[in-house]
């Protein structure tokens, strides 16, 4: 192409028309060219063609939080199944509802992490709650991290003595024997305190090395955070204040449905569809921010 500024421009503003969406097959296609127009012009980042780890874990709201990161989970899920890729339970943390206080997953693609990094953020949901008996409206909150999986621990160079290691009995699929063995891992780092926790597997090795990955694509992602915040002078966000005020995104189902992302403006008033797994509007305006 002799001029990818100028088409990277057309693009952009056909996506900026109100009936960019009319066509959803040349939308997705005109989203991906976008993409790697985009790359192509200002850099790829180191870990985009990564497959991702999502960490969804539930915030204020009690019952309705936990549910609202199974909804999430379903919701990412559904999204990865439209891009055919794959999607591996690692760790739950699952309530006697179906709900999750917290839930990590290996998202299996090529390029996961580049196309979902910026779904990273504070979830909001507005709905009546099922969990009361008067069927009062209700505010939930649920973290959304989405960080690289990293090809080696050794990339990161992480120093052993930084490294704390916890052994369990893992609740997994890997972990029939949890009567006999601790074959689950947790692994904190104790500069950042940065954890992960690996239980999938059947040996505690498989897992101690599926905990590190995660901590490393963890520990990459606080460094580019680290770094964007020494160039813009900025005071880097406490992801651990899952609450009112810090949300990137909104889905209200009560008194009327929208979705909402703060970000870009992004508003789509079919709320089911959007937690049914049609993000491609959204992430199409992340990927231009």
């Amino acid at each position: 192409m002799d001029d990818p500024e100028k088409r990277l421009a057309e693009i952009e503003a056909e996506m900026a028309r109100a009936d960019f969406w009319t066509n959803k097959d040349r939308a997705q296609e005109l989203v991906r060219e976008h993409t790697d127009l985009k790359a192509e012009i200002v850099g790829q980042g180191k870990y985009d063609k990564s497959h991702a780890i999502l960490t969804i874990l539930a915030g204020a709201g009690g019952d309705d939080a936990e549910d609202f990161a199974q909804m999430l989970l379903e919701m990412y899920r559904k999204y990865a199944e439209r891009q055919g890729w794959g999607l591996k339970i690692i760790h739950q943390n699952e309530n006697d509802h179906g709900g999750y206080r917290n839930i990590t997953v290996r998202i299996e693609g090529s390029g996961a992490y580049g196309i979902l990094k910026n779904e990273s953020g504070v979830h909001r949901l507005v709905r009546l709650s099922p969990f009361n008996a008067k069927s009062l409206r209700h505010t939930s909150f649920a973290l959304v991290e989405i960080v690289p999986e990293l090809p080696a621990v050794r990339e990161l160079a992480i120093p052993e003595q930084e490294l704390e290691f916890e052994f369990s009995k893992s609740s997994g699929p890997g972990g029939q024997n949890v009567n006999k063995r601790e074959t689950a891992v947790r692994v904190i780092h104790k500069p950042t305190n940065l954890s992960a926790i690996g239980e999938s597997e059947r040996s505690q090795t498989q897992n101690k090395e599926q905990a590190l990955k995660i901590l490393a694509g963890k520990l990459y992602k606080w460094k580019e955070r680290q770094r964007q915040t020494e160039v813009e002078g900025l005071q880097i966000a406490k992801t651990t204040d899952i609450e009112w005020g810090n949300q990137i995104r909104s889905y209200v189902l009560h008194p009327y449905k929208l979705v909402k992302d703060h970000r870009t403006g992004v508003e789509e008033r079919e709320a089911e569809k959007v937690l049914d797994g049609e993000l491609d509007e959204f992430i199409a305006a992340e990927s231009a921010l």
